[in-house]
């Protein structure tokens, strides 16, 4: 019969222990708020992430190693402001050798300008008039009469 007792008062206690837990003991919350599972980004959102950005980059741990999606979200951050930075230089670069192009042609048609062998124009005779007809400037010569 002692056995009987000593059953019926464990069963008793996790009878209690189990209402308590699931009524929360009286407090006015039910349950504290759960811990977000990840993190803040932890590369800056205001600004182009930079070299020590990167360096200072820690990932939270998790049971088997990192959060795979804290590492995917920086990994993607990183290469696509990588590709921006890439798409821009290259924009640049293109811009630059556009304008040596032009500066290199430019410099081209100056240096062919310069050295080009000077044509030497004679001045222009006025127009010769026949010997019978006076000069257009001057009024016209009364006419001998014929004998």
């Amino acid at each position: 019969m002692v056995v009987f007792w000593f059953l019926l008062i464990a069963l008793v206690v996790v009878v209690a222990a189990v209402t308590l837990a699931v009524v929360g003991g009286g407090e006015s919350t039910a349950l504290p708020e759960a811990a977000p599972e990840r993190l803040s980004d932890p590369l800056p959102v205001t600004r182009p992430v930079h070299r020590a950005d990167v360096e200072e980059l820690r990932l939270p741990v998790a049971l088997r190693g990192y959060r795979m999606a804290d590492v995917d979200d920086a990994l993607s951050r990183v290469g696509a402001e990588l590709a921006e930075r890439d798409a821009r230089i290259a924009e640049l670069e293109a811009a630059l050798a556009g304008a040596q192009a032009m500066a290199v042609d430019a410099g081209r048609a100056l240096v062919d300008e310069q050295h080009a062998p000077e044509e030497q124009h004679a001045p222009e005779a006025p127009p010769t008039t026949p010997a019978d007809q006076p000069p257009s400037d001057q009024p016209p010569a009364p006419e001998e009469p014929q004998r």
